[in-house]
């Protein structure tokens, strides 16, 4: 009897469940949805709320809140910065560490513990790029405060290694035959991300590093600079929000936004959203 009751119990369950899902989905009009944007690059909070007002001009705003809640819940929509959306879940970038870049951070990490570090290698960039470069560097980041003595510390352990080194000084001393170490100071509040315990770089810090720097990033310029935009963008979701507050905190923000809008997946629309 016990059994029955159980089975009974999980059966009502397993059907409220179902009736639930059944009226979420006719509530959030998803088919519609889709249709009333399919050509939209993406959606602001507003494009949304006056979509689900025309269906019902008496739904609250909460009541609105929510459904964009269970959108990106589902998979639907994908939150790209604040009040900001496009089709799709998320694709995030998680860039390959070998064995030599997580050797590096934890040595540093055992000899610098209460350091902030970022480790990553520029041979990730070409994923994005149409001509690849035959050398690359593994760059590590870290607080102004200590790049010198985290510079002297590779220094003894017999790495090449070179400290925000200028165009000259990569022209004449970088080694072609083998990866060298470059130290570069890592700006407060950087967008970082964990790859099993190494902290490395984000999509987003990646793409505004290689604007602003075209001395160490000197084969990611020009066209190819465009490239790697266009398929980071394609590839990978972008949190523009996140991405436009770290170029600001490296004092690119105007530069970068500008560049920005001169690419084919943002025009004017975006520029004006990534303000907000």
């Amino acid at each position: 009897m016990a059994i029955i009751t159980i089975c009974c119990r999980y059966i009502v369950f397993v059907s409220l469940a179902i009736n639930y899902r059944i009226i979420e989905d006719k509530k959030l009009n998803i088919e519609k949805l889709k249709e009333r944007f399919n050509d939209t690059e993406y959606l602001l909070t507003k494009d949304i709320a006056e979509f689900y007002l025309s269906l019902d001009p008496l739904v609250k705003k909460t009541t609105i809140n929510w459904r964009v809640y269970a959108l990106i819940r589902k998979g639907i929509l994908t939150r790209i910065g604040r009040g900001k959306f496009c089709f799709g879940s998320s694709k995030i970038f998680a860039p390959g560490l070998n064995r030599k870049e997580k050797v590096i951070y934890n040595k540093l990490k055992s000899e610098f513990p209460f350091v902030d570090i970022c480790v990553w290698n520029t041979k990730i960039l070409n994923e994005f790029m149409q001509h690849q470069p035959g050398n690359f560097q593994i760059i590590v980041e870290v607080e102004k405060e200590v790049s010198q003595s985290v510079f002297y510390f590779l220094k003894e352990l017999n790495y090449p290694v070179f400290i925000e080194p200028t165009e000259e000084i990569l022209e004449k001393y970088l080694p072609t035959d083998k990866e060298a170490i470059i130290i570069k100071s890592l700006v407060s509040e950087s967008p970082l991300q964990e790859s099993g315990n190494i902290r490395t770089i984000t999509i987003e810090k990646l793409l505004v590093d290689i604007f602003s720097d075209s001395i160490i990033f000197s084969a990611q310029q020009g066209a190819e600079l465009r490239t790697i935009f266009q398929e980071a963008f394609n590839k990978y979701t972008v949190n523009q929000s996140k991405m436009l507050r770290y170029a600001s905190r490296r004092r690119k923000k105007d530069s970068f936004q500008a560049y920005l809008s001169t690419i084919q997946i943002y025009g004017s629309k975006n520029q004006d959203a990534a303000k907000l």
